[in-house]
């Protein structure tokens, strides 16, 4: 990322990371099914089926299942298990308190979507709680070391605000042109590791040390791409797939509406006019002339488009992970392990993404606590946070295999075992 100063932060982050940016709208328009169809022509309709928002919830739906904090004593002192008790409690008040399983999978959407996800974990000082949020990514800025992408130096959140709330929020009334209030105004947060940073409208309205002592973002990849800091989308391998299919099935339309809307061909006929194609209609052509009914569904010509389809459809799932078997569609009485084989696409592409989210979800509930302990006065340093996991499949006693599953960190000899944090009672 480029060297900026204070003052021209806010006029920087316009002219970063277009690229991105663009990326994200694009992806986007994919999964609203803006795009993903081909282009119309005049009095003829094209057909999108939108098959990335299906891709996308579908993979959410696998690998967001029964997830729960877990805190693990670092050591077998007698603070370091009273401090993992206290822990366990928070982290069960703060996941139940911002209804973290609901975000999970708000969050994780838009992670599969856009190609990265985020978290920011922050104090209120009116309710006295940690409040984890998930910002919107396309207003994220990073900034990390230049040997280790994974190590972040600087982050600028980027937002807007109706004016009253950022009255209410800075103490001041943003600044307009002419003396009027704009109905919104522009925020961009920095935050590093020891200062926080403010402007509002392009102006820096405050800058104060850190409250926390670290920057309480926790932003990960859907996927990784090598040695690189923002991710891929789940929506980036299948693109070409989706117009093509989307394409296909348009073709297909036609053709099946052309077939119920006969067009009468004469041949030898210099002029015709007032050739009704109907029940009983009589045509008075010339001795020589012919006249017949266009079919274009004679010869088998349909199915060759109908296999082209099922082509492109196989092709789809082949390059989403995600065989046809992960919706519904069993073409045989397969279970148990031969299941498992069919899904087994699926099931390593759940596990790799369940790697990468323990890692940030493992960050997430650390933030919480180093943020409540700044607060509060507690502490929680002999203490590690874990993440288990519920299983990809509802039980099933012929899967002699269990699903691929991300293994729990290793703990130390005399340490004992990971607290499973409980979900809070109704």
């Amino acid at each position: 990322m480029p060297a900026t100063t204070e003052v021209s932060l806010p006029r920087a982050i316009d002219r970063m990371d277009a690229e991105r940016l663009r990326r994200y709208r694009e992806y986007l328009d994919y999964h609203e099914g803006r795009r993903g169809a081909p282009p119309p022509r005049a009095r003829e309709r094209s057909l999108t089926f939108n098959y990335a928002r299906a891709i996308v919830e579908k993979g959410v739906s696998y690998l967001v299942t029964d997830h729960h904090p877990a805190v693990a004593p670092a050591g077998a002192t007698a603070e370091a298990r009273a401090q993992t008790a206290e822990a366990t409690r928070l982290l069960a008040e703060t996941w139940e308190a911002n209804d973290l399983a609901r975000l999970d999978v708000e969050t994780e959407i838009d992670t599969a979507v856009l190609g990265d996800g985020a978290f920011k974990v922050t104090w209120d000082d009116i309710e006295e709680r940690v409040v984890v949020t998930a910002p919107d990514v396309q207003g994220l800025f990073v900034w990390w070391h230049p040997d280790d992408v994974h190590r972040l130096r600087r982050v600028a959140s980027r937002y807007t605000l109706e004016a009253e709330d950022a009255a209410e929020r800075l103490g001041r009334a943003p600044r307009g042109t002419a003396g009027r209030r704009p109905p919104r105004v522009d925020i961009v947060e920095a935050w590093t590791a020891a200062r926080f940073d403010l402007w509002m409208q392009g102006e820096l309205v405050e800058s104060r040390p850190n409250p926390y002592g670290a920057i309480p973002f926790v932003i990960y990849p859907n996927l990784p791409r090598p040695k690189q800091f923002w991710g891929i989308s789940d929506i980036e391998p299948i693109r070409g797939t989706l117009e093509e299919l989307n394409r296909a099935y348009t073709q297909l339309s036609r053709i099946l509406e052309l077939s119920g809307n006969p067009i009468a061909v004469l041949e030898n006929v210099e002029e015709a006019r007032d050739i009704a194609v109907q029940p009983g209609a009589v045509w008075e052509v010339p001795e020589q002339a012919r006249a017949y009914l266009l079919d274009l569904l004679q010869g088998g010509g349909v199915r060759l488009h109908v296999e082209y389809v099922d082509l492109v459809y196989r092709a789809l799932h082949d390059l989403a992970e995600t065989p046809r078997i992960a919706f519904g569609d069993a073409r045989s009485d397969a279970s148990g392990v031969a299941l498992q084989v069919e899904l087994d696409p699926l099931l390593r592409r759940v596990a790799r993404k369940r790697l990468i989210r323990t890692a940030a979800f493992r960050r997430r509930d650390r933030l919480i606590l180093d943020v409540a302990a700044a607060h509060t006065g507690r502490a929680f340093d002999r203490v590690r946070t874990e993440v288990t996991w519920g299983p990809v499949f509802t039980h099933d006693p012929g899967m002699r295999v269990a699903p691929p599953a991300t293994p729990p960190a290793t703990p130390s000899a005399e340490a004992p075992p990971p607290v499973e944090v409980p979900p809070a009672a109704a």
